[in-house]
């Protein structure tokens, strides 16, 4: 029988195995590294409510961090081990490990700041070091004085290119290739999991499971091997083109191939006799729910006939299982088996050890079996976080056992056999641990349940559910003097909340958090609504009516009754504020190539009209926001960064890519990269993406993309102006979202500011020819841009030449009026013919006489 950890004889450098081998002080405190990451994944996981984080972080602290790290500890002890290699210098290991887990927690902080060079840079370095790994794997198989365990180098070389593959993903998705994202996602997550981790597992297993179970490593166990990793190999990069194609029976296919791999390896490692120990067990466990994850993702992709399916069944499902059921128990298990060799010297020793190892491993193996079908179903309420705190509980009773072992072996030495002497009351200490938090999660999660009993017969549990900007149920009906208990579940991508006339108020929920609000006893009707800026005005409202009730009290005011506020008359006749700016309305000329931005979005005080400021919200502090310049065939990386106190996003028309990711709304301290390629000319618009868009495009969040058409003649001058509508007032307050819905703005504006070039006309020179960009942002009305004095002898309007100088079609044709709905853009040119004021105005007066003019000054 072959042990792991004791080296063949004859053993090539005793001395150095004895330093650098398991036994030694860099391998024990490599193991440490591992179980102080199983640590830090329980820590996020219990904490993830209190502080906020996504279920992400504790997962890939699992995935990235603890297995990631033993995979690279162990695969190169097996290597040398079983292929009669000499240890490499103890130094190498502890170098791949220092910057492997400086790239990990790169990684990690990158993803949850939104920081996308930090991500990058964490996953280079680790798939730099997951390169020099292969290399040192490789180096050994050519030194190796055994070739009968070759094939298992096979499966570690494989697993390293499943991480470069992975890597590759997880850093495009984080640089924000948007178009591509969801598969870019299947892709880094099925290739991480099956290959990085899977192919690595299945292959320790051909020698782990046989030490375990103390049984020989059979010439069947062998030949299964030889068989196994080609077909999971194989399975796993059909799956990942799929994948990548978009091929769901492409994708199928490769998976069942891998389903077919591990099978073969299941029969290869099947004992046909019992066993028994935590190892076992759990070893057991973690492989038969890979088979099962794979098994019932072939069985999602042929009933959806879609890779689309895959997404949330992957984020749902699939991850949960396998970081529980799979990734979780098979460390457990591992190091169940495999610390006893790290601590221990001598038999009786040994037999201490995996003695006060195996405390209460009947419950850490039933908890953390029971937990995965509890996180990955199809399960609303207390289930899933049952399930997530018996993984928990599992891992951490486990996890401080283990370094109450490592650490004074680490610190102080040798063991002290008689401080580790198991108690007979671990047994039930871990039982009613689990038990303890299982319950103490449902009652955090569901209090509605231990409230309904405290009125017997009278409470009432509603769920009520948040999505795409409304509640469901919107109207409610209970007799009155029920105690009403509401179970408010968010399942939209934009956060709300729910607000009750009388006070009572959920927190703001995200996406898949859920809140309970006791209302208590109801006696009349109530109004309810998300208090989310401008959610209320765009329709997020509902009605409690209490049957039999106390009627309700119309509200006094008048903004409720359906009618606008009546529009504030702006004084344009005043000067602006001192030390007031005109917003610089020249275009810069335009630079081919990359366009690279960075917006913040944030609060910020800004003229609206002559002497008047108010709070806006805006992309990079002014309004409108930078406009952009470019030609056909650029590509612009706008770095989106949201520094303001609520959610916003951005959307390019210039741009054509799927608006899932890159349009999404970002939280305050978010960011995003934002990439489109200009493929066709035109005066586009850009905007906040964050419902109601309405409210956040009036409140000054609106830009304009100017793209060059093909072969553009050159000007003397050149002018962008961006219309809108002003609505004045708090940009939050109700009034002003009833008003935009009334379409009754305050006045009308050009570049932020009504009227601002009649206090800083633009220049110009009589016989100069001037190009001037308009494009209407809105958010309604149109424009119809116009210059007192002159004509238009060229006008361009969405990609189009309407008017050309020369143009056959129109001899001596000119053009009055460039007409603009919302959201459209184009340019007019002309030539002033002498020296004077020509005013510009939207030739719509109630527009022009209410702020959307300006002046022309024109010098000889």
């Amino acid at each position: 029988m072959i042990q792991l950890g004791s080296p063949p004889s004859p053993a090539p450098s005793a001395k150095r195995r004895r330093r650098g081998g398991p036994r030694g002080p860099v391998f024990l405190g490599a193991n440490i590294v591992v179980l102080a990451w199983l640590a830090v994944s329980v820590a996020l996981l219990i904490g993830h409510n209190a502080i906020s984080h996504p279920i992400w972080l504790p997962v890939h602290a699992l995935l990235l961090g603890a297995a990631t790290n033993a995979i690279v500890i162990w695969s190169g002890h097996f290597t040398t081990t079983l292929c009669r290699v000499p240890d490499p210098p103890h130094w190498h290991l502890v170098a791949k490990l220092a910057v492997l887990n400086a790239g990990v927690i790169a990684t990690l902080a990158g993803v949850t700041w939104n920081a996308e060079a930090l991500t990058g840079l964490g996953g280079a370095v680790v798939a730099a070091v997951g390169v020099a790994h292969g290399a040192e794997l490789i180096a050994m198989k050519k030194s190796a004085l055994s070739a009968r365990f070759d094939y298992l180098v096979g499966f570690y070389l494989a697993a390293v290119v499943a991480l470069l593959i992975g890597s590759a993903a997880g850093a495009t998705m984080a640089f924000g290739v948007a178009r591509w994202y969801a598969r870019l996602w299947t892709t880094h997550v099925h290739v991480m999991l099956y290959g990085w981790i899977g192919l690595t597992v299945v292959g320790t297993l051909f020698t782990l499971w046989p030490t375990t179970i103390r049984e020989k490593i059979t010439p069947r166990s062998f030949a299964m091997a030889r068989r196994a990793l080609p077909t999971l190999t194989a399975g796993l990069a059909i799956a990942t083109a799929g994948l990548i194609a978009d091929s769901w029976w492409l994708a199928a296919a490769g998976l069942a191939g891998y389903a077919i791999g591990a099978g073969l390896a299941i029969v290869g490692l099947w004992p046909g006799r019992s066993f028994t120990g935590p190892a076992a067990w759990m070893l057991v466990g973690a492989t038969g729910w890979l088979g099962v994850a794979v098994v019932i993702e072939v069985v999602a992709l042929i009933a959806g006939r879609s890779v689309d399916v895959l997404p949330a069944f992957v984020e749902h499902t699939l991850l949960p299982l396998l970081a529980v059921g799979f990734v979780a128990q098979i460390l457990l298990g591992a190091l169940s088996q495999l610390l006893p060799i790290l601590v221990a010297h001598g038999p009786p020793i040994r037999k201490a050890v995996i003695a006060y190892l195996d405390q209460g491993w009947q419950v850490r193996v039933a908890a953390i079996n029971v937990a995965v079908p509890l996180v990955a179903g199809p399960w609303r309420g207390p289930l899933p976080v049952i399930g997530w705190v018996l993984a928990a509980v599992a891992v951490a009773s486990f996890v401080l056992l283990a370094l109450r072992l490592a650490l004074p072996v680490a610190l102080r030495g040798p063991i002290d056999v008689e401080t580790i002497k198991p108690h007979p009351a671990a047994v039930t200490g871990a039982v009613a641990l689990a038990a303890a938090a299982a319950v103490a999660a449902a009652l955090t999660l569901a209090p509605a349940a231990s409230e309904v009993a405290d009125v017997a017969g009278e409470a009432h549990t509603v769920d009520v559910t948040l999505n795409n900007m409304r509640f469901s149920p919107d109207v409610l009906e209970v007799p009155a003097g029920t105690r009403l208990v509401l179970r408010v579940t968010n399942i939209d991508g934009l956060p709300h909340d729910l607000h009750v006339d009388t006070g009572e108020h959920t927190p703001r929920l995200s996406r898949g958090q859920t809140a309970v609000l006791d209302l208590g006893v109801v006696r009349q009707d109530r109004d309810v609504w998300c208090d989310v800026p401008g959610h209320r005005a765009a329709g997020m409202t509902m009605t409690i009516r209490a049957l039999g009730g106390v009627p309700r009290h119309e509200h006094a005011g008048g903004d409720h009754g359906g009618r606008a506020p009546t529009p504030e008359t702006l004084n344009l006749a005043v000067d602006p504020s001192p030390g007031w700016r005109p917003y610089d309305a020249v275009l810069a000329p335009a630079t081919p190539g990359v366009h690279r931005v960075e917006l913040r979005a944030v609060d910020a005080e800004l003229e609206v009209a002559p002497g008047r400021r108010e709070i806006r919200w805006t992309f990079g502090g002014s309004e409108p926001a930078p406009t952009l310049h470019g030609r056909v065939g650029d590509t612009f990386e706008i770095t989106l960064i949201n520094d303001s106190t609520m959610g916003h996003g951005i959307d390019f028309h210039a741009g054509a890519l799927a608006p899932d990711q890159p349009m999404r709304t970002l939280e305050p301290g978010e960011r995003l990269v934002y990439r489109f390629t200009a493929r066709r000319a035109g005066a586009w618009l850009y905007h906040c993406s964050t419902p109601p868009m309405t409210l956040h495009i009036a409140n000054g969040m609106y830009g304009a993309v100017i793209i060059d058409p093909p072969g553009l003649s050159a000007v003397d001058r050149e002018y962008a102006l961006v219309g809108a509508q002003l609505y004045a007032g708090a940009p939050d307050a109700d009034a002003k979202t009833t008003a935009i819905r009334a379409g009754q703005p305050d006045g009308w504006m050009f570049n932020g500011t009504a009227a601002q070039y009649m206090h800083a006309p633009l220049p110009a020179r009589s016989g100069e020819r001037v190009r001037v960009w308009v494009v209407n942002a809105g958010p309604g009305d149109t424009i119809a841009f116009h210059i007192v004095g002159t004509q238009f002898d060229t006008v361009y309007k969405e990609g189009a030449w309407l008017l050309r100088p020369g143009d056959p079609s129109a001899p001596a044709g000119g053009s009055q009026v460039l007409d603009l709905a919302t959201a459209q853009g184009g340019f007019v040119e002309l030539t002033f013919p002498e020296p004077g004021h020509y005013p510009f105005m939207d030739h719509d007066m109630r527009h022009a006489e209410n702020g959307a003019h300006g002046t022309f000054e024109v010098v000889g």
